[in-house]
């Protein structure tokens, strides 16, 4: 990616988040006279600037995905620190958010030290204004993801959690247990070094070539429904959370890329087009026999 490109990404990626925090402050309370939203918007991308500067001089990426995970822990506990009325919505948005983010961040932090680097940045973490837009957009990542919540949280009125609070609840819990169980199911068939040259098709994998990306689309749905019936007027728009991660997952960074890099290690192998034909790409279903 050139220069010209990294600056136009991170000015429209600063230009959705500035629409997002409108959209989500709107309706919500202040703190210290600032809008609580705009103020945890503005924390998270400061959290990814100040995270860059040392993995610029390193050239390191270790870090990139536990900062992103303590992003959202961050954000999402002074969101919950400086309402001065927790309810039951509020709380149970945060242990959502906060749950997943440990988790994730943990796991991918973990994959990284076992692996020594992370692929997708050997070439970006030697130039700067792409090393520093991948942080920007991490920021965005963060905000518009978790804005459905946060707008919940620090709405002024509330409302009881009520039936759609316990829908969402069970959706989230779906697709978390869907995305926890599918990557434990990859991490332990990549230890075996007589799969290093094979791709699973097994366990959650027979039944999408991308369950852990199905449960990750399904558990943001989980939080919009939780944190819906606290939102009015603009805040609406802050349920571009799921929209958002399916759009990125499925037509820009995450299935498209490890498509491409499937097809050129196995798209020879007969077993694999098997797989490919017979298999969903997101949605599961049980498999067929072969």
């Amino acid at each position: 990616m050139t220069t010209k490109q990294s600056i136009f990404s991170i000015l429209i990626s600063l230009l959705i988040a500035f629409l997002i925090i409108l959209a989500g402050g709107s309706g919500g309370i202040n703190a210290s006279g600032v809008r609580l939203f705009a103020l945890c918007g503005l924390l998270a991308f400061a959290i990814q600037w100040i995270c860059f500067i040392p993995s610029w001089f390193l050239h390191t990426e270790r870090f990139f995905d536990l900062v992103g995970s303590a992003t959202y822990l961050t954000i999402t506990l002074v969101a919950l620190l400086a309402i001065s009325d927790i309810d039951t919505r509020s709380v149970v948005l945060g242990i959502m958010v906060g749950v997943w983010a440990l988790r994730l961040g943990t796991f991918l932090f973990a994959r990284v030290q076992t692996n020594g680097h992370d692929a997708r940045f050997n070439l970006m973490k030697h130039h700067f204004a792409w090393f520093l837009m991948t942080w920007t957009v991490q920021g965005l990542w963060v905000l518009l993801t978790s804005s459905a919540a946060i707008a919940a949280i620090t709405a002024k009125d509330r409302s009881d959690f009520g039936w759609i609070g316990i829908i969402g609840l069970t959706i989230w819990v779906i697709g978390f247990v869907f995305e926890v169980v599918s990557d434990e199911q990859k991490r332990k068939f990549k230890l075996d070094p007589s799969k290093q040259s094979l791709f699973i098709n097994k366990g959650l994998w027979a039944w999408s070539q991308h369950p852990n990306y199905f449960g990750e689309i399904v558990l943001w749905i989980g939080v919009s429904l939780v944190a819906l019936p606290d939102l009015s007027s603009w805040q609406y728009f802050t349920l571009i959370s799921p929209i958002f991660v399916f759009i990125l997952l499925t037509r820009i960074s995450g299935i498209p890329m490890l498509n491409s890099a499937s097809k050129k290690r196995w798209n020879d192998d007969p077993e694999f087009q098997v797989y490919k034909e017979s298999t969903p790409v997101l949605f599961p279903r049980p498999p067929r026999s072969l």
